[in-house]
């Protein structure tokens, strides 16, 4: 089973690529002796010849073989188009330096690039506060994983922003919708906090505009459970402030604990039920546990985009 990522051991390497490569490798040797063997992480050059179809492109050297029709599969049709969505926004650096959302979030999104370059699928990378800081182009090859890693690597160093900040995930879905001209998968790494009942409706319909436009959605919704969710601190007096807007606020958990779980609870359950809704996979996901569903959840999509 796989064991949770000890996010302060993680910091202190050096390269990135040397490490998402270890734990793609370790994914890989798990899926194949876990019941989700059946999920390819292979690229293949190769579909079965459907009757009736052009005989153009079959495989006559392994007809001659397996006595079986193959038609070799080209670039166009087997690989995937995918685009990273990285929240940098200051609440992605909570709850600690070394152990918080945004180096769990770098490392996923570093895995999913070597395992999406492994198969031949193209990977571009955007981070984004409440702007878009950095865009890639869309390839598949080494050379620009190397650079994307690198550019991951450098998040992984930069320290917690000093001032307060906000995060306008509608604006930059947008800009992305009308940027991405075939059909893609959009993986979108956020906590998607820090926003109103009025800027999570304009983040679910920026959403939307990507599924209106063909493209798959997968969202995965960061958070570290036991303090986000759970409010699980030890009873004494602590002053809480909101890292976006410098607002504070001094009191004991148990004031306020019950109540809070209950809005965050309905909260989560009304994105999870509007991303059902619009057909956009939801994934809640806790940095404290295995990194293996981030990217058993990107397998489960790929499947459906292909």
């Amino acid at each position: 089973m796989a064991q949770p990522l000890d996010l302060a051991a993680v910091r202190s390497f050096e390269n990135l690529e040397f490490l998402a490569r270890q734990l793609v490798d370790g994914f890989i040797t798990g899926l194949h002796q876990s019941p989700y063997h059946g999920f390819s992480v292979e690229f293949s050059e190769h579909r079965l010849y459907n009757p009736g179809e052009s005989t153009r492109h079959l495989d006559w050297k392994v007809l001659a073989r397996t006595d079986k029709l193959f038609v070799k599969r080209y670039e166009e049709e087997t690989n995937l188009r995918c685009h990273l969505l990285l929240d940098v926004s200051p609440s992605m650096f909570y709850p600690r330096p070394s152990h918080d959302k945004l180096h769990f979030a770098v490392l996923c999104a570093a895995a999913l690039a070597t395992l999406l370059q492994r198969q031949r699928d193209a990977v571009g990378l955007v981070t984004f506060g409440d702007r878009i800081e950095l865009q890639t182009p869309v390839r598949s090859t080494s050379t620009h994983r190397h650079t994307l890693l690198l550019q991951l690597q450098q998040l992984m160093e930069r320290p917690a922003p000093a001032e307060h900040g906000g995060t306008d995930v509608a604006g930059v879905v947008h800009q992305i919708a009308q940027q991405i001209p075939k059909r893609s998968l959009v993986v979108l790494f956020s906590d998607m906090l820090g926003r109103g009942q009025q800027e999570q409706g304009e983040t679910l319909a920026a959403l939307q505009h990507l599924r209106h436009q063909h493209h798959e959605v997968l969202l995965f919704h960061v958070m570290d459970r036991a303090t986000e969710q759970e409010f699980d601190f030890a009873e004494r007096p602590y002053v809480f402030e909101d890292v976006e807007t410098g607002e504070q606020v001094k009191l004991s958990p148990s004031q306020v604990r019950e109540q809070y779980r209950q809005a965050m609870h309905d909260y989560t359950q009304e994105l999870a039920l509007r991303c059902g809704q619009y057909k956009i996979d939801f994934v809640p996901v806790d940095i404290r546990e295995p990194f293996d569903k981030v990217l058993y959840a990107y397998l489960v999509k790929r499947g459906k985009v292909r």
